[in-house]
């Protein structure tokens, strides 16, 4: 992974120092650096051809961000769902695509006590029943739900108690059923781990981040929206995890004034989204900075055919490149044309290949940028009282 053009500000040389003191406290940063046996061999009996996490926002979305990105480039054996809403239309129709009887069940709460979680468990288990021989547990440990698996003598696994869900993909509550899926979650680890590395030892991330981070915080006011153009629909939804990462971590008020403060995420995808969202992007309100995510090697040899079309003649220019080329060619002319604009911020990251180190290098790395913004900005990117809130108001009204 590589992020090219540099922010011109100055870096806080502070911020690595209350960086290194939260890595004692916040457990996402060292999750690189566990033992994936025990994942890898649970996965190792489970025989179901289906994959089903029951979870959401965070229970979900990274396993979805991580299987969704490989799953174009290589063929797993099993298939990874997502019931992660409680939309009867949409899980109606999800629950029709697999065999629910051959589906092995990871039933993910950090809170043990998640509605929509409980509520879609509770479906499923009048259905097809959850037992030992298809659910495993995933929480905190302790939790209500830790207890209820207990009951039925269901395996189940913890997630940190220093961990929160939005930071947790790289914790049981990804790593399992990506396992279970087969995702290399050693190399998937590995590519964080390098990321990690790279930052506190400063041998390569380190400047880049900071600087990223210090811009963003320092034209908090101004450019308040953040919008990542990726330029494949393998990043759709590493975006949707994107937008909770930001938005749920940046939307604060701060520790020590009655401010409230915000970064605003929004996830493009490329060429789609250029035909659209770039507009306002070029001609509108400049409040907006722009990330570009783009693929070096997309590793499949698709060309456009070497044909005319009668009256179409003049578009003969695109006969004979290859797919990848062409829409590498689409994003380096929207940064071409964003750049000269000179009043948009913009950066590029680019992977080198589809695989499960490239996206672990992702993940760690929006996570730490996430982290740092939050610090320069005075606030708590771990906690979310807004929306414990609306839990809240939710169960007064269940209650009647």
């Amino acid at each position: 992974m590589i992020n090219n053009f540099e922010f011109k500000t100055k870096v806080n040389s502070e911020l690595s120092n209350a960086m290194a003191w939260e890595r004692k406290t916040i457990g996402f940063y060292d999750l690189c650096d566990q033992d994936v046996t025990p994942y890898k061999d649970f996965a190792k009996n489970v025989t179901q051809k289906n994959i089903v996490i029951i979870g959401i926002g965070g229970s979900a979305l990274g396993a979805s961000a991580v299987y969704n990105f490989l799953d174009l480039v290589r063929s797993f054996d099993k298939k990874l769902h997502i019931l992660d809403t409680t939309d009867p239309l949409v899980l109606e129709s999800k629950l029709n695509s697999f065999d629910m009887d051959d589906a092995y069940y990871a039933l993910i709460s950090k809170s043990g006590s998640t509605v929509e979680t409980i509520a879609v468990a509770k479906y499923i288990d009048v259905k097809t029943g959850l037992s030992k021989n298809n659910c495993v547990v995933i929480t905190d440990e302790g939790s209500i739900l830790e207890q209820f698996a207990d009951s039925r003598e269901m395996p189940h696994f913890a997630i940190p108690d220093n961990v929160g869900g939005r930071f947790s993909v790289l914790s049981s509550a990804g790593l399992l059923p990506l396992a279970m899926v087969g995702v290399d979650v050693a190399l998937l680890l590995e590519g964080a781990k390098k990321v990690r590395d790279g930052f506190f030892n400063d041998t390569g991330y380190c400047d880049k981040i900071m600087q990223k981070a210090t811009y963003y915080a320092q034209h908090a006011n101004t450019y308040n929206i953040n919008c990542l153009f990726s330029y494949s629909e393998v990043f759709r939804e590493f975006n949707a995890w994107y937008v909770q990462l930001w938005g749920e971590s940046l939307g604060k008020k701060q520790r020590h004034s009655e401010l409230h403060v915000g970064l605003t995420p929004v996830g493009l995808i490329g060429p789609t989204d250029q035909h659209s969202f770039l507009q306002l992007i070029v001609d509108g309100k400049r409040d907006k900075s722009v990330t570009v995510i783009k693929i070096k090697d997309f590793e499949t040899p698709m060309k456009i055919p070497n044909v005319s079309f009668k009256h179409l003649e003049a578009m003969d220019i695109i006969n004979g490149y290859s797919f990848s080329e062409l829409i590498n060619m689409q994003a380096d002319s929207m940064v071409e044309a964003l750049d000269a604009l000179d009043d948009i911020p913009l950066d590029i990251i680019e992977i080198e290949s589809v695989n499960a180190s490239e996206i672990g290098q992702l993940i760690l790395y929006y996570e730490l940028l996430t982290a740092l913004v939050a610090n320069m900005l005075d606030i708590n990117a771990y906690d979310q009282p807004g929306v414990e809130m609306g839990k809240v108001i939710l169960k007064e009204k269940l209650r009647g």
